[in-house]
């Protein structure tokens, strides 16, 4: 089943010091002044922090589900997905990925532990 805005924020929100903005018709979900996530406002694509020198193998790799950002975006580490080609548990662990690239390391592990999962990196 297809992921939606609402799964979207239900799982970005639910991140410590995570907080939702719209900036022209786009929803985004920023750490202090860092964007972690973002959906169009057509809310067919979901942008996301991603690591730059692994976004190639990424896009390569399921093509039929993530592509590059545009062009203006490629400065950033940052990757788009197709939002009807992701499930849920898939869309959780690039947010929470994502979300640790933006938060002091001492946040993302106690996160992580708290949930038992590994901490980034490790």
């Amino acid at each position: 089943m297809p992921v939606t805005l609402q799964d979207v924020r239900d799982i970005a929100l639910s991140l410590p010091r995570a907080y939702e903005a719209q900036v022209r018709e786009a929803t985004k979900f920023r750490v202090k002044q860092i964007v972690f996530a973002a959906v169009s406002p057509d809310e067919t694509r979901l942008g996301f922090g991603f690591p730059r020198e692994e976004r190639e193998g990424l896009v390569a790799g399921e093509p039929e589900k993530f592509m590059l950002p545009r062009p203006s975006d490629m400065r950033y580490q940052w990757v788009a997905a197709r939002m009807e080609a992701l499930e849920v548990d898939e869309l959780r662990e690039l947010i929470i990925d994502a979300w640790t690239m933006c938060v002091p390391k001492s946040v993302a592990a106690a996160y992580l532990e708290s949930l038992g999962l590994p901490e980034p990196g490790a």
